[in-house]
């Protein structure tokens, strides 16, 4: 399927790329327009980050995008190439001030970077996830924020497992928020980036019935894609991913910021993370993407009919599953080192 570039006159380098899909005449399958968003973080800069964002999703809607996705981590950033100075049984005085300042560009959930991102989903009519760095108290946690097109917050979801050294700086989310949420446009969940991995969460979120499938990554490397498009064919639904395009001059210069495990200083325009931000159908057609060749907006329309032809053949938590045999428990409440028993549980959102 031919992917049209279309001229734009945003700040990305390059215009949205649409994979037009004919839906020929059947009334009863609905279309919509969904776009991810292929783009640096400001790093250290939340509220120039909440600006391109806006743009960026301006732009997503002037095109007539429904559902707008984020990378991981757009808001806060991904401290590519940073190991925050530490090693076993040590950190040192420049790594805990990273931290510092990574922290203090992180969001509060609530919060007002939150309630702008709501308005804005409000302002462009679109339902928007977006990838943060959430701040809760001094523990981080890598979060997925959902928004519909009304503006109103629905919830999150906070990355379960954090790769390798993610897990010194971000904490790890519990059952309590793997939400699939039900909206006039599909059944709409995420996953972030090697969490998709595990088979038990993407069979948690089929079970809830996702058909709107999002995974915000950081992982550019061409076996990501093979990844994207098992998940479309296992749950019988839609995938996008959305992964930044950077080079080494989006984040600060040496020596405030220091890429690691590089044999010498890399220069301004070399490119660390490449992108490759797609959409694949339920019957594993890549729709648009992966594009490696900068900042793109990539857009689809994803005719929703294809979600029941794709189950006809394997339906995984239906006619193609043996409970009998083979079962999961979720463990879907929140986990709290401290409890006190006059409070009382607060939900968050409407979700499966």
């Amino acid at each position: 399927m031919a992917l049209i570039p279309t001229n734009s006159h945003s700040q990305v380098n390059e215009g949205p790329r649409f994979a037009e899909v004919d839906m020929g005449a059947d009334s009863s399958a609905t279309s919509i327009r969904a776009t991810v968003v292929q783009a640096s973080t400001i790093f250290y800069d939340t509220p120039a980050t909440l600006d391109k964002a806006e743009r960026l999703l301006a732009e997503a809607a002037s095109y007539g995008s429904q559902l707008v996705v984020f990378p991981e981590a757009f808001i806060g950033g991904y401290p590519r190439g940073s190991n925050f100075g530490v090693t076993v049984g040590n950190r040192t005085a420049k790594g805990k001030e990273d931290f510092r300042k990574y922290h203090a560009a992180a969001i509060d959930v609530p919060g007002p970077e939150v309630d702008r991102l709501a308005a804005m989903a409000g302002k462009y009519k679109v339902y928007l996830v977006m990838g943060v760095i959430e701040r809760d108290g001094y523990t981080l946690y890598c979060t997925v924020l959902f928004f519909d097109s009304q503006g109103r917050y629905l919830g999150k979801h906070r990355k379960v497992m954090p790769t390798a050294l993610e897990r010194v700086i971000w904490g790890f989310g519990d059952g309590s928020t793997i939400p699939v949420f039900e909206t006039p446009i599909g059944k709409i969940g995420a996953a972030i980036c090697w969490e998709n991995k595990m088979p038990l969460l993407r069979m948690a979120m089929y079970a809830k019935g996702i058909e709107i499938y999002c995974a915000p990554t950081a992982d550019s490397r061409d076996v990501w894609q093979a990844s994207m498009t098992h998940i479309a064919l296992e749950g019988g639904c839609f995938v996008l991913s959305a992964n930044q395009f950077c080079r080494r001059k989006d984040y600060p210069p040496p020596p405030e910021y220091l890429f690691l495990g590089t044999e010498e200083d890399l220069p301004p325009d070399s490119v660390v993370c490449a992108g490759g931000s797609v959409i694949i159908s339920p019957s594993g057609t890549v729709l648009a993407g992966p594009n490696y060749e900068g900042e793109a907006l990539i857009s689809a329309d994803l005719d929703l009919g294809e979600i029941a032809r794709a189950k006809f053949d394997f339906d995984v938590v239906g006619h193609y599953s043996r409970p009998e045999v083979l079962s999961l428990v979720v463990r879907d409440h929140p986990t709290r080192p401290v409890t006190f028993t006059s409070e009382s549980e607060k939900g968050e959102g409407t979700q499966k």
